[in-house]
């Protein structure tokens, strides 16, 4: 009982963490491949920390993974199976 509700608790948060315009968006757009912080800030129309602040809740819950290189993180998606999933509930409208 204990490891379905570890689990129950991880959907949630996951689920916590797509609960914002702009997390879905970074999502769709890592789906195009590894993008820095900088790239996606200028897609997205909002300052770098805001965009860093953002991905780092998608990366907490393991959504999307970050690398370090030199002074830029680069980000890629790390469970590209949420692409459907949000295509599937676009398409409920």
């Amino acid at each position: 009982m204990k490891e379905n509700t570890d689990q129950l608790g991880y959907c949630t948060d996951f689920f916590k963490a797509l609960a914002h315009p702009t997390r879905i968006l970074l999502v769709e757009d890592l789906a195009g491949g590894e993008k820095c912080v900088c790239e996606l800030a200028g897609k997205i129309d909002a300052d770098i920390s805001t965009v860093s602040r953002h991905l780092r809740e998608l990366k907490q819950i393991g959504i999307v993974t970050g690398e370090k290189r030199g002074n830029q993180v680069f980000y890629t998606l790390r469970t590209p199976c949420i692409l459907n999933f949000l295509k599937c509930i676009r398409n409920l409208r």
